[in-house]
């Protein structure tokens, strides 16, 4: 039986329920009257400084997502575009991922470092390897981590994973320094996401892969992850253990992709249903290329197109959360979903332990093949010259901004007032101390321009913003809104 407000994931990601979802979907994708009134449901409404919006339903959004209109398509992108910015506006934050260890003893049909892998080299970064990655992060511009890890009691218990946020964090190098580490590990228990929450994480991530149950066993044959209630339930036990901030996540092309799209969405009620806090961020990762594994091998990839709706509905139908794009996409395809949703990019990305530190990109471990191969400085010029503010910024994080006051300030659109100049305070910082003559030069113009937006709009921000960014010129850091 459906039950959003369960604690069992089979009562609250119901199959009979998706199924059902799914073919009210098909029977009404023709329905434009119905149509239009979901996506006149959807649309923001402005309230002196305040933005609001409903969001939709899974079941809502999968009928938008079965119609085949062209014109209704051209509808969907406008209206992801304008919730997309009167909730983000042009900030794009920007963040690299750290692999600790590729030791792992799950069976993942899909990933190269399932434990059946004998000629994968396996990595576990020391604490001095993993003060030299995050070095190498630092000299690039980073201030966000995500790290990742396989799962592997012996190799990486969680003793281990405290153990390196606590060291990423100590380490301050030049004017570098890591200010929030988002941790993307197994699924576990409430003591060890209690743990976490102790060590000072931004938001823990867990990607679902697959919500469809039968396929989610296949996929993981063997080891811990086969239990599928236990990996779907961790957000709960995640928020019970304190963890305010959660990230979801599937793999497309491991299931069919309206059957997917429903479920996240259903995950996603959930968790506002039970906890009043929805997901804090919701990935969108397709299946790549890696050692051993070919996405070919996987009957249900979607094309470029499919993909495109995908994001921009998720941004209509969940129009709070942050939705993130990684380098497994390239930048052709990267550039569109910045106008349709996407409001966190990955940047300059090796996915393989110890990354960082080779001059050249090691392939050899690589958990998947990255197709955005620019600089941090290269991502950071091109968001701007496509009129994007790319954002290190960490503040919410550090200001006690998370769950549901994140979220209060966020659904009302008022977390603008401190994402836009928190955003140009990072982005200076970067020009000064990391960023080619020719970014800078495009950098100083860029913020120009984004604080004469500014002031007449907030004197008070206008000023403030001004003088913080005149410090970062006499060489302070870390201003924050």
């Amino acid at each position: 039986m459906y039950d959003k407000k369960s604690l069992k994931a089979e009562e609250f990601i119901n199959h009979e329920e998706v199924l059902r979802t799914l073919d009210y979907a098909e029977k009404n994708k023709n329905n434009l009257e119905l149509i239009n009134e979901i996506l006149e449901k959807a649309r923001p409404t402005h309230v002196g400084r305040e933005t609001f919006c409903k969001g939709l339903t899974h079941e809502e959004a999968s009928v938008l997502l079965a119609c085949e209109d062209k014109g209704i398509l051209q509808k969907i992108y406008d209206l992801a575009q304008e919730i997309k910015e009167s909730f983000y506006g042009q900030r794009i934050v920007i963040f690299a991922p750290l692999y600790l260890s590729n030791y792992c003893v799950n069976g993942c049909v899909y990933c190269p470092y399932h434990n059946q892998n004998h000629h994968i080299p396996r990595k576990k970064l020391t604490q001095e390897e993993v003060k030299a990655e995050v070095i190498a992060l630092q000299d690039m511009g980073h201030k966000r981590l995500a790290i990742e890890s396989g799962e592997d009691p012996v190799n990486n218990p969680i003793e281990y994973i405290l153990e390196c946020i606590n060291t990423i964090y100590s380490i301050k190098h030049k004017n570098g320094a890591i200010r929030r580490v988002n941790v993307n590990i197994a699924a576990t228990t409430v003591e060890n996401y209690r743990k976490l929450k102790e060590a000072g994480i931004g938001t823990y991530i867990l990607f679902q892969e697959t919500y469809h149950k039968e396929s989610y066993e296949k996929l993981h044959p063997t080891g811990p992850k086969h239990n599928y209630a236990y990996h779907t339930e961790a957000m709960d036990r995640a928020m019970e253990g304190g963890i305010d901030d959660v990230g979801l996540g599937v793999l497309f092309g491991l299931e069919r992709y309206k059957y997917e799209f429903a479920a996240l969405l259903m995950h996603a009620e959930h968790l506002e249903a039970v906890h009043g806090v929805g997901p804090h961020t919701i990935s969108v990762p397709r299946v790549k290329k890696a050692d051993d594994i070919d996405p070919n091998a996987f009957d249900n990839g979607i094309d470029d197109e499919t993909f495109a709706k995908i994001v921009a509905l998720t941004r209509i139908a969940v129009p709070y959360t942050g939705i993130i794009i990684s380098t497994r996409e390239t930048q052709t395809v990267r550039e569109k979903l910045l106008q349709l949703g996407v409001s966190q990019v990955s940047g300059a990305s090796r996915t393989s332990v110890g990354g960082y530190t080779e001059e050249e990109r090691p392939v050899e471990t690589e958990q998947f093949d990255v197709s955005d191969q620019r600089t941090l400085d290269e991502v950071v010029r091109w968001l701007m010259e496509r009129g994007h503010i790319p954002s290190f910024c960490t503040a919410c994080y550090r200001e006690g901004r998370t769950g549901d006051r994140f979220m209060s300030l966020c659904k009302t659109g008022q977390i603008q007032n401190c994402c836009q100049p928190n955003a140009l305070i990072t982005l200076k910082e970067f020009l000064m101390d990391y960023a080619s003559e020719e970014t800078k030069k495009i950098g100083e113009e860029f913020i120009k321009k984004e604080l004469d937006k500014i002031q007449g709009v907030n004197e008070a921000v206008y000023k403030a913003l001004t003088n913080n960014l005149k410090e970062i010129e006499n060489g302070k850091r870390d201003f924050r809104f």
